[in-house]
């Protein structure tokens, strides 16, 4: 009975989170038979779960709701305003009542009487003398239901308990450590073709079985946004404004830990857009536009991240008011707010304690949400993006990493330590030398120019304190792009690119604010991942977000002269450039991974065994580069001597003669 009465809870508790929405959904369309349906029978099946549970209290509101669902259904009964208030009131009571039998806490049941009484409907005057005349015709002529929709074909699924798809990624991890473990043995020894054949389809196998747990934990974002409509109906009626909402995107798929924290954020801009940004229905009058606001919430999926926008036809943010309200709270000086940017002022809102509203409300007006809101969203690796349209509305994107569990990452080294960085925040990558890269110091800080970008230089050597190391003698240069602008991180060696499983590390590790995490990489030592806005917070980087912005736009339109091309150094001695859109990243592998096989070079990397070009021969030791090529279905490397540079070459290319791997030529360097 135990696991019957846990299974009801778990099933119950989601349903729920999907119900309120439903409900409101239907309070703005009645006629909708679906949603109607669709809530009739949650309230049908807890009834008949709480007899067979013994669960008294239970079934009566649940019978309650039933019956005057029922009304409506059979068209004896038209929803209103009261009527799905009532519902949403039991809906609750259910609700509370799980969560304490769950903890198995008492629940006192005074006012329940009071809920059931309330679904019963007004009383109305006869408005004929012909007796029921009237109300048949009422009834007459309400639409006629739709036809049932087709069932579905329901997939097939099992509840797994969430500490159970923990320890199956833990061990999908630890096989996929197994496989490059062997992989990077075999490199080192002559291996028979057909061992290696097996060991190319072991690695097939892992891959599609690590893609498999991973998506164990994706849900679809519907479970975040599904408790929206509720949640715009309460705060708009209790402010007396009319806001409409759509919700698009709802399918996109997220991980679950990643959901549960984005939960609370989402709250606090969906309620500050409706207290702060949409004006009452007088006010919107007055400005020319519809009396009901609008707000979009909308998902979508960008590479490995994923984008949350929030979107009113609100007011907007009035800068000159935040300015003065920051003024007047002593958060900055004066002289210097009156000397800051549009974006610096507009990035105000994200300043503890600040507020526009001069009077508290129950909702907002006290100072604390978006600083939280910024702090916990980078906190998971993502960042918040404002469009301000002053007089017509604000939008807020968020963009966070598609899992926490799995990412992308680029292994950098310093003062012989190995360190993880995510990919998605490493927008290149670029060795410190030639005329591309120049590094001044300006005052006590160090500067970097890369092809006429100015960065901030942070050497990750010296905020890590390692011993012996004196800043600016970095090798390498990472630009890492973290909210409000982006700056060269200096480091030794740029080792490889891995997806690696990252796990929370020591909470004094953490509390150093340097570090996002911890993962164990094929190698079998441990390795942190670095926190890229914590570093920049460490070395004291604060970003002028107007000056990053035009200096952003100035090297587009530089770049928009013609393609962008990766120059490097051929293994015959060649200078040459290949499309840099063309080039999903450049590595340095050894020597020993590349040999002939089966009448072909091949490359052994990543546990996997990839095609590769080269058009000189290889080195007998030491490393070599690799540009490596992936289309989505085929991939493939190329042999290099040396990445050189990122340049822009002119419109002027001259076609090759005859088809094949040279697809034109073209001056550079007058060369």
């Amino acid at each position: 009975m135990d696991d019957l009465l846990q299974e009801f809870i778990a099933e119950t508790r989601e349903t729920l989170a999907a119900l309120s929405g439903e409900i409101v959904m239907w309070e703005a369309d009645p006629q909708d038979r679906a949603r109607l349906d669709a809530i009739f029978r949650f309230v049908h099946t807890v009834k008949g779960s709480c007899g067979f549970l013994d669960l008294p209290r239970l079934s009566r509101l649940s019978h309650a709701a039933e019956d005057a669902l029922a009304q409506v259904r059979s068209g004896e009964r038209v929803p209103d305003s009261m009527l799905v208030n009532a519902v949403l009131a039991i809906v609750d009571r259910i609700g509370d009542i799980i969560e304490a039998i769950d903890i198995g806490t008492g629940l006192d049941d005074s006012g329940e009487d009071l809920l059931i009484a309330a679904l019963e409907p007004a009383p109305v005057e006869p408005e004929s003398t012909d007796g029921d005349a009237g109300a048949e015709q009422a009834t007459s002529d309400l639409p006629a239901a739709p036809a049932p929709l087709a069932q579905r074909a329901q997939s097939r699924s099992v509840r797994l308990n969430v500490e159970l798809l923990d320890r199956m990624m833990s061990g999908m991890s630890d096989m996929v450590l197994a496989r490059n473990e062997l992989a990077r043995r075999l490199r080192h020894d002559a291996v028979d073709p057909a061992i290696e054949a097996a060991l190319e389809r072991l690695s097939m196998t892992v891959a599609e079985m690590r893609d498999t747990v991973t998506r164990t934990r994706m849900q679809k974002i519907d479970g975040l946004f599904s408790a929206l409509p509720r949640l715009v109906r309460d705060a708009a009626a209790e402010l007396g404004k009319s806001v409409a909402l759509s919700i698009d995107g709802a399918d996109v798929e997220l991980d679950r830990e990643m959901i549960e924290l984005m939960r609370d954020p989402l709250v606090h801009i969906i309620r500050n857009a409706i207290d702060h940004g949409l004006e009452s229905p007088a006010d919107r009058r007055a400005a020319g536009k519809r009396e009901t606001g609008r707000l979009n919430v909308s998902a979508r999926q960008s590479g490995n991240q994923i984008i949350i926008e929030i979107a009113d036809d609100g007011r907007g943010i009035d800068t000159a008011r935040l300015v003065a309200k920051a003024a007047a709270a002593g958060i900055r000086p004066e002289a210097e707010l009156r000397t800051m940017s549009e974006r610096a002022r507009l990035d105000l809102i994200f300043q503890p304690g600040l507020s526009t509203k001069d009077q508290v409300t129950k909702i907002s007006g006290r100072g604390v949400g978006m600083d939280v809101v910024r702090a916990n969203i980078e906190q998971i690796g993502g960042r918040i993006d404002l469009n301000n349209r002053p007089g017509r509305g604000l939008t807020i994107a968020i963009h966070v990493p598609l899992t926490l569990s799995i990412i992308s990452t680029v292994v950098v080294g310093v003062g012989g330590q190995r360190f993880a960085l995510p990919r998605q925040s490493v927008e290149e990558i670029v060795p410190v030398r030639g005329d591309a890269v120049r590094i001044d110091l300006v005052g006590d800080a160090l500067v970097a120019t890369v092809r006429q970008r100015r960065l901030p230089l942070v050497d990750l050597g010296a905020v890590l304190k390692m011993p012996d190391r004196d800043a600016g003698t970095a090798a390498m240069l990472a630009i890492v792009a973290i909210n409000g602008g982006s700056y060269a991180l200096g480091v030794d060696t740029v080792l490889d690119t891995e997806e690696l499983v990252i796990k929370p590390a020591a909470p004094a590790v953490m509390l150093s604010g340097l570090y996002a995490g911890q993962t164990l990489p094929d190698t079998g030592l441990p390795m942190l991942l670095l926190d890229g806005a914590g570093i920049a917070a460490r070395a004291g980087i604060q970003f002028n977000r107007e000056t990053l912005h035009d200096e952003a736009e100035e090297a587009t339109a530089a770049n928009d002269n013609g393609p962008q091309a990766l120059l490097f150094l051929d293994l015959d001695g060649v200078r040459r450039a290949v499309p840099l859109s063309a080039v999903d990243r450049v590595e340095l592998v050894p020597v020993s991974a590349a040999r002939d096989t089966a009448g072909a070079l091949r490359l052994t990397i990543d546990g996997g065994i990839i095609p590769l070009n080269a058009v000189g021969p290889l080195p007998e030791d030491g490393e070599i580069g690799v540009l490596r090529f992936d289309d989505g279905e085929i991939e493939l490397g190329y042999a290099i001597a040396e990445a050189l540079d990122i340049i822009t070459l002119d419109e002027g290319v001259v076609p090759a003669r005859a088809p094949g791997s040279i697809a034109g030529v073209v001056i550079f360097e007058g060369e």
